[in-house]
């Protein structure tokens, strides 16, 4: 199923069962999606959809695509490279990308498939990676490249998360819908031109592979979202170098979840 947070036409917040079938209206989800929750035949219409969750901790990788890593001349990783963007950076489907004041020139994009964890997991092995997984959406992994590599001194957190830096979305796709995670049709249209294309199957990682590693550091919380890396294709790689502008649209197209798209503004 497909699972959506969103404003009703009463300015009240829920989750809810979306069908394309009737694109104008969700089935109620009553209690909360990390604990108890029950699903109800209650319709509410759909004012705005939201990011589809509102995560405990991002936790996003880097380089986990070979052609990424040869793109950027970086050696492959013997285990995933862990970065963390600010939950602050979260925006749905439809909401815009705000170019920072603080530093606008060189404002990336990066489509990824992001893992939605759905109960406590730690160190877990990979054959049970299945079983702690509520599923699956869309992700941008917006990155402003000159606080990443240069202000920064090569700490990546906080060029990755400036505030509307993690779009999400449109919905979550249920774990059952998607048979195999590892081999997805992905792709980045930047003004409706393919500017990234591959395949999960392609990742350096797998899935089951990034969860068990990262939950061998770390407590994953229900609630917690996990980007396994982009393909090749970025913008500051290319010559010349293609970043984000005002009045760009960038969307992430993932085979079996949907379309995530943004509009980029300048900060006022």
């Amino acid at each position: 199923m497909n699972i959506i947070r969103f404003v009703s036409e009463h300015q009240d917040i829920f989750y809810g069962v979306y069908s394309s079938d009737h694109p104008d209206s969700a089935k109620i989800i009553e209690g909360d999606l990390w604990g108890a929750y029950k699903f109800t035949a209650v319709d509410a219409k759909i004012r705005q959809l939201l990011s589809p969750v509102v995560p405990v901790n991002i936790l996003a990788l880097g380089i986990n695509y070979k052609k990424h890593g040869d793109e950027t001349a970086m050696s492959y990783p013997d285990q995933p490279i862990l970065f963390i963007k600010a939950t602050s950076s979260i925006i749905g489907h439809e909401e815009s990308i705000v170019l920072p004041d603080a530093g606008a020139d060189s404002v990336d994009y990066e489509a990824e498939l992001a893992v939605l964890i759905g109960k406590k997991a730690k160190n877990i092995a990979p054959r049970e990676v299945m079983d702690y997984i509520l599923g699956y959406t869309c992700a941008n992994d917006v990155s402003a490249r000159d606080w990443q590599f240069e202000k920064q001194k090569g700490q990546w957190a906080r060029g990755k998360s400036f505030d509307t830096f993690c779009p999400l979305g449109p919905w979550i796709v249920t774990k059952d819908e998607i048979d195999n995670p590892n081999d997805l049709g992905i792709r980045c249209l930047l003004n409706n031109q393919t500017v990234q294309e591959s395949r999960t199957s392609e990742m350096i990682f797998n899935i089951s592979d990034i969860v068990s590693n990262l939950s061998r550091s770390m407590t994953l919380l229900p609630g917690t979202v996990i980007l396994t890396g982009t393909p090749e294709g970025v913008g500051f790689t290319r010559q010349p170098p293609l970043f984000l502008r005002d009045g760009d649209v960038v969307s992430v197209e993932i085979e079996k979840i949907g379309t995530l798209a943004n509009r980029v503004v300048a900060e006022p």
